[in-house]
């Protein structure tokens, strides 16, 4: 269960994958960790089931649920509850324990009761579970999901008040015996967590829409219990976020929607999952359709319409933060082109494919779905993301993109099956284990908790729907090497007189983002900072041996510079950045971000793009082949520059992926304006896209080194 509070606390035929995957052995061994809890209540394993045509196995989700008594109480009732006094729930995580699974609640056990100190499910979950479930059902005819998504239904709904002063809305932690838990230690907010909008709403409505959709024709009266109940979960937005529509907020200057929920597009977008199901179901039932089209107007509001510079593309999650995106906030697209599809909206596609079309294929050159952008890209990578990223890029395509899209969302699959930090298959279809996450420095976290399992199905359902798309997937052994976005930080540059390196006392997070090394340089008036930018045959991403790095490292030529700058409220003047020996680049502003507003400190975190890139290697002005160039940065005065590091994103971004045929697929990713060009990582064949997904041109590369075409702010993609 992740949202954004608690990651801030935490800061051709193609032969299936058998002897490498990880559910051979169930649990495994391996790192166990910071995701899952500690402690146990239940002991066992995942069923295992024969891997055949479909790769989404529910065995572990299964595995995962447990009876939950729904006591009588006030205000918390379900569909009849004194028939049915039980009904299902996950257990939040499933810690590895020798070849099978422990099941966890959050937090710490008290022997005692028998509570967590948190709960042993949760709202968020049930509902992702539910959706899953349903999907099963609708898409395989299992009646044993179609029972289990009836009874994690029925969970939910108990969880949500009917009544009282906080009607509608969801309390998110329930104990093993079923009792509720609204004030979770340590205290969480909101606080009780029924006493607000929150995530598990939104994801409430997300499951209440699909479960009304699902069921109509088949349990009307069921059917018709769900559609009161989300009724009721719109009723208290209207209360919230949605009484906010067209008003507008202040985040360090920028004006931002105020009617997200909890001020998110990410939790918003989930909510407008479930609304686009059921509007599709009730296209005349107003309330719902006009909460789907003021949510989504407000997501797409979040995105960019220009993707040069930062956040390349993305639909900013926060309008706590502009230099803030995480990878489980990635829902956003999704929702944008369903709904944009649904209700005729150009203007939401486009949003959802600039997301999908222009930012992934960056997020994948870049070393795949790292947690967080914060905005230097880190953090572990998990399944949340990873879904993210591949149900992005299909719904775009399913909604007008074309079918460089599905190939994008096949490579973005292709993290489940190796192309990861680990190089190893984090998801094995014949258990339905998916692991809990990879660490940045390939540790793998062997739990297989609710939220990693239910985002890993829902991936697999995807690809199970598209098998030109799973073949794709299923086709990628690791991520050979990559060349994206690159962090220079300050720290380590050389610094000119007066200037001094200051950690400050609260460490790198700044209320809004991170600093890089958990610091930053003050540079005084007229003082200077150098960095020594690699040229051709220089720091290439992870995995490229040395014979490797001169076609895959990361490239001064014609690499586009982003400053870092550690923003202050009031106005400080100016930096000139430039090429020692070359020309001028640009400059960037030291502050005149202006009020805070809403965000948590004043100034900003927020990479500003320069107005030229760097020369290419070995013409005029710029490096020798193979050498550096140096780029100065020189505070003009006004007042201090407080410089966290200077980003560079190559004209053409990078990944290659080993795969089972014994070929590599090469991904390349323009970030200019025009239509440029590389040279080729690997001899084969494929298609330039246009940012959209659609064919530019078909492409034959007869060797490596031989130039591939890139289209403007597109991508090429070879075999």
């Amino acid at each position: 269960m992740t949202t954004r509070r608690t990651f801030l606390a935490a800061a051709a035929a193609v032969p299936a994958l058998v002897a490498a995957a990880p559910g051979t052995a169930p649990g495994g061994s391996g790192t166990t960790g910071a995701i899952g809890a500690t402690g146990a209540t239940t002991v066992g394993a995942a069923r295992t089931a024969p891997p055949g045509s479909r790769l989404a196995n529910p065995a572990h989700l299964r595995f995962l649920l447990d009876t939950v008594p729904l006591p009588a109480v006030d205000a918390h009732t379900t569909y009849r509850i004194a028939e049915e006094p039980t009904a299902l729930a996950p257990w939040t995580y499933a810690d590895a324990d020798g070849g099978t699974f422990r099941r966890v609640g959050g937090g710490t056990l008290d022997p005692a009761t028998g509570h967590w100190s948190q709960g042993a499910y949760n709202a968020d979950d049930i509902a992702r579970a539910a959706v899953v479930l349903l999907r099963d059902w609708k898409a395989a005819g299992d009646g044993e999901s179609r029972e289990q998504a009836y009874q994690l239904l029925r969970t939910l709904t108990y969880l949500q008040d009917d009544s009282g002063p906080n009607t509608g809305r969801v309390v998110l932690w329930q104990q093993p015996d079923g009792a509720l838990n609204p004030s979770a230690e340590p205290v969480e907010l909101p606080d009780p967590s029924d006493s607000a909008e929150s995530y598990w709403l939104a994801r409430t409505v997300w499951a209440l829409g699909e479960g009304y959709a699902a069921f109509a024709a088949d349990d009307p009266a069921f059917a018709g219990f769900l559609l009161d109940r989300l009724h009721l979960a719109v009723a208290a937005l209207e209360q919230e976020s949605l009484s906010r529509y067209g008003r507008r907020v202040r985040s360090d200057g920028v004006s931002l929607p105020a009617w997200l929920i909890a001020g998110g597009a990410d939790a918003t977008a989930e909510a407008v999952l479930g609304l686009v199901a059921a509007v599709q179901a009730l296209p005349r039932d107003r309330q719902l359709s006009r909460a789907l089209d003021r949510y989504a107007e407000g997501i797409a509001a979040m995105g960019a319409t220009d993707t040069r510079p930062w956040p390349f593309g993305a639909v900013l999650p926060w309008t706590g933060s502009l230099g803030f995106w995480h990878a489980w906030g990635a829902a956003a697209p999704e929702a944008l082109a369903a709904a944009g599809a649904l209700r005729g909206r150009r203007d939401w596609r486009r949003a959802a494919l600039a997301d999908a079309g222009t930012f992934t294929p960056l997020v994948l050159a870049t070393g795949g779905p790292f947690n967080a952008w914060t905005p230097a890209p880190g953090e572990a990578q998990i399944a949340y993301g990873a879904h993210g990223r591949v149900a992005a890029a299909l719904a775009a395509a399913d909604a007008g993109g074309g079918e460089g899209l599905r190939v994008l969302g096949g490579l973005a699959a292709g993290w489940f099956f190796g192309a990861n930090p680990a190089g190893v298959p984090v998801y094995d279809p014949a258990t339905g284990v998916t692991f809990d996450g990879v660490e940045t420095d390939g540790r793998v976290n062997r739990n297989s908790g609710a939220e990693s399992t239910i985002h890993g199905l829902l991936a697999m359902q995807l690809l199970d729907a598209r098998p030109d798309v799973a073949q794709v997937a299923r086709s990628i052994t690791g991520l050979a090497a990559h060349d994206g976005l690159r962090v220079l930080d300050a720290e380590a540059a050389r610094l000119g007189a007066g200037c001094e390196v200051v950690r400050p006392a609260e460490g790198a997070w700044t209320g809004e983002g991170n600093l890089v090394g958990g610091g930053y340089v003050r540079v005084p008036p007229g003082s200077t900072v150098e960095f020594d930018v690699p040229g051709a045959g220089a720091g290439a991403g992870a995995g490229a041996g040395a014979e490797e790095r001169s076609g895959a490292g990361t490239r001064a030529a014609g690499a586009w510079a982003l400053p870092l700058v550690w923003r202050t409220a009031a106005a400080a003047g100016r930096a000139r950045w430039e090429v020692v020996g070359g020309p001028r680049l640009g400059r960037t502003e030291n502050g005149g971000t202006g009020a805070a507003g809403l965000t948590e400190a004043d100034g900003s975190l927020v990479p500003q793009l320069l107005d030229r890139p760097l020369p290419d290697a070995g013409r005029p002005g710029g490096a020798p082949a193979g050498g550096v160039v140096t780029v100065r940065c020189t505070n003009e005065g006004g007042g201090d520059l407080r410089l966290d590091a200077l980003l560079l994103r190559p004209a053409v971004a990078t990944a290659r992926w080993t795969t089972t045929t014994g070929t590599d697929a090469v991904l390349y990713a323009g970030s200019t304006a025009r239509a440029t060009s590389a040279p080729a990582l690997a001899a084969g064949s494929g298609a330039a896209y246009l940012p959209d997904g659609r064919v530019d041109r078909r492409v034959a590369v007869p060797s490596p080194g031989a130039t591939v075409p890139v289209p403007a702010g597109g991508f090429t993609i070879t075999r």
